[in-house]
This record gives structure tokens, C-alpha cells and sequence, in this order.
């Protein structure tokens, strides 16, 4: 007996609250839950188009389903991949109108994959995420019934909610990104934020000045010249794609050797939040300390905090920014045995002993 009916009254309540997902991503599961109730089915889950990694939002009820189908390469093979250019054109897909009663009992997927995890019927229903093409499918198993011509009917209202919201979540992820890296541009620290995947979504304006031959971005992807770091960022990435969106990455920072700069150190930050938004993919952030010099310190200031000459002041400003002194020597047009006198005298004053200690008390003047 058919146990899958549709409540439409429970639909539409659902429905109102699909907002919720638009700021907080984590309010999916709850939500398909929900759908999966109103509509008689036992789970859900929420596939990209051209784009399908195991962390796709889902109902945990087909979570172990979710993980035997991505790890045995099934998404690459479904047959029922080819029913999204009819569901992005606004048709609700069932398995009957992509397969025959008899191909479903002899398809490898169904028998592999469906049948055994207890699932037995199919709906799809596309929408957009901006210009992202996605579908929320829903599973019923052999009891609850295939979806029929009513059940379509009724599940379509839901395509121009998820386009609303999607498309708005995927606009507030864009503004949280922005904001996350703006703040971090606004205090000189070079950082961007990558998906699962290892692709850039985003860097500041700090980071844009601070790349060149050893620390860039090409096609879209971070590429060290120091080969041992480019390893770990591989490996990095690697652990990104594996660690369920839920869970702290446990990366170590990254050491990148440059040949004539300082090295940079990749240090890994959560996105959390609507930054979040699975329609953006946005998974981590990482910070490049040490990729641009650090700002001069203004030399008026530092010499009024330490008694300093003009010329002493001057020196001491360009030693902060990681000049070397004969560097800064010849930046400042005197000779380096000049130099060495105004150092001198600046050690004396500010009470350090060595060129690092030395930098390390100006730059707290920055």
C-alpha cells in the first residue's frame, strides 16, 4: 500500500521558512527534513549540476547512501543526470520519465546504489543559484510510493522558492566573503579564501599587491616556486576536500621559501557563517603573513617616542620595513659607515641590542 502522500498545508509552511537557509546554510538539513515529511519521502539531498563533491547538503538519512555513491564514482554515472536540462526548464523529474519500470529493476546504479540503502522512487525539482544550475532530489522509498502527475504539480511551487533563496544566499555569501577579507585588507594582511576544491574564490587588495613569481595565483588556483610548500598546499587542499564542512581543518602553517624576499608563512582560518553558503563553496581562508613588507612606521613618530635625530628617525623607518642597512643606506643617499653611526646611536636609544630586536620594537608603532 502507498504510504507517500503529499500534506499541502505542512508544504507551504515549509516553504515560508526556506529564508532561513538564505543566512544560515546549517538550516538546510532541518529544512529537507522537513520537505521530506510534507511531501511522504525519507530523504533528500541538494546536487549541483555540473559540480558534485560528497559534502552536498542532505538529510542524514541518506547520508551513508551519500558517501557509498560519491566514493564508487556513481554521481558520474547516474542516469538520471540527464533529466536536469528538463528540470532547470521548470519540469518536475521522476525516474519514470527518464527510465522505463524495466530498465530502473536492471540499472546498475539502482541496483547498487537505491536499491540497498532502501530507496526505490526519484523527484527532482531544478533551480537556479544565481547562475548556478542545482536540484533538490527527493528519495521515497518502495512503501511511500513513485511520485505521481499531482505530486509533480504540487512539488513544482517549490522550484521559484529555491531559486529565491538560493540566489539570495548566494548574495549574502559574497557580501560575508568580501567583508571577511576587506577587514583583514583594512590591517595589511594579505588573505583569500578557497573552496574544496582548491579554487580561489576571492583575495583582498593586499594580497593582489603582494603576489609575483614565487607566490601567485594562476588559473584560479594559489601556485608556490618552493616546491616543498606547494607539497603541503597539495596536501592541504587534499585535507579540505576530505574534512566534513562541520569539522576544524587540523592544518599546521605552511613555511614558503622566497629566493630573495622573507618567507611567507600560509597560516588556515574557518569560513564560517553565511561565508558558508554551500551555492559558493567557500571552505577556507588562508592567511600569508609576511608576503608584503610590513608598513614603515612614520619616522616622526619614532622619533619623538625615542628621542630620536631626523636622520636617526629615517633610518630606523626603513630597518622596520625589512631593509637592510646598506639597503636603507643607500635608499637614504649617505654612506654605509654614516649608517652605521645613526644605528649606533638608535641602539643606544631605544635600548636594543641587535637589528631584530630593534624592528620588532618599531613595528609596534605601526
Amino acid at each position: 500500500m502507498r504510504t507517500g502522500r503529499i500534506d499541502d498545508q505542512e508544504l507551504s509552511k515549509v516553504i515560508n521558512r526556506l529564508g532561513e537557509a538564505a543566512v544560515n546554510p546549517d538550516a538546510w538539513r532541518d529544512i529537507m527534513d522537513d520537505i521530506c515529511r510534507a511531501v511522504g519521502a525519507s530523504a533528500a539531498l541538494l546536487l549541483q549540476s555540473d559540480i558534485r563533491t560528497p559534502d552536498v547538503p542532505r538529510t542524514e538519512s541518506i547520508d551513508e547512501g551519500t558517501k557509498f555513491y560519491f566514493k564508487n564514482n556513481w554521481h558520474l554515472r547516474d542516469p538520471r543526470a540527464r533529466a536536469f536540462p528538463r528540470m532547470m526548464a521548470g519540469e518536475v523529474v521522476t525516474d519514470l520519465d527518464v527510465m522505463t519500470a524495466e530498465q530502473i529493476r536492471s540499472d546498475p546504479m539502482y541496483n547498487e546504489v537505491l536499491f540497498p540503502f532502501g530507496y526505490r522512487w526519484f523527484a527532482g525539482v531544478g533551480f537556479w543559484a544565481d547562475t548556478a544550475a542545482w536540484a533538490l532530489t527527493i528519495q521515497r522509498t518502495g512503501r511511500e510510493g513513485a511520485f505521481e502527475a499531482r505530486d509533480k504539480q504540487v512539488l513544482a511551487q517549490l522550484a521559484p522558492r529555491l531559486t529565491e533563496t538560493a540566489t539570495l544566499a548566494t548574495a549574502v555569501g559574497r557580501v560575508a566573503l568580501t567583508s571577511m577579507t576587506d577587514v583583514l585588507n583594512r590591517v595589511q594582511q594579505p588573505a583569500l579564501v578557497l573552496n574544496r576544491e582548491g579554487i580561489v574564490l576571492r583575495t583582498n587588495e593586499v594580497a593582489d599587491r603582494g603576489f609575483d613569481d614565487e607566490v601567485r595565483i594562476r588559473e584560479r588556483r594559489l601556485v608556490l616556486r618552493d616546491k616543498q610548500a606547494m607539497t603541503k598546499l597539495e596536501q592541504l587542499i587534499s585535507l579540505i576536500r576530505s574534512t566534513p564542512d562541520a569539522s576544524a581543518i587540523p592544518a599546521s602553517p605552511i613555511l614558503v621559501r622566497r629566493t630573495t624576499k622573507p618567507p611567507v608563512v600560509l597560516r588556515i582560518l574557518p569560513v564560517d557563517g553565511a561565508a558558508r553558503s554551500v551555492f559558493l563553496g567557500a571552505r577556507a581562508m588562508l592567511i600569508l603573513s609576511n608576503l608584503v613588507p610590513p608598513a614603515a612606521p612614520d619616522p616622526t613618530l619614532i622619533g619623538q617616542a625615542f628621542d630620536l635625530t631626523p636622520a636617526e628617525s629615517r633610518l630606523a623607518a626603513l630597518l622596520a620595513t625589512g631593509a637592510s642597512l646598506a639597503g636603507a643606506a643607500e635608499q637614504l643617499r649617505i654612506s654605509r659607515e654614516t649608517a652605521r653611526n645613526h644605528l649606533k646611536s638608535v641602539f643606544s636609544k631605544t635600548g636594543a641590542h641587535r637589528q631584530p630586536e630593534l624592528v620588532k620594537l618599531l613595528l609596534q608603532l605601526v
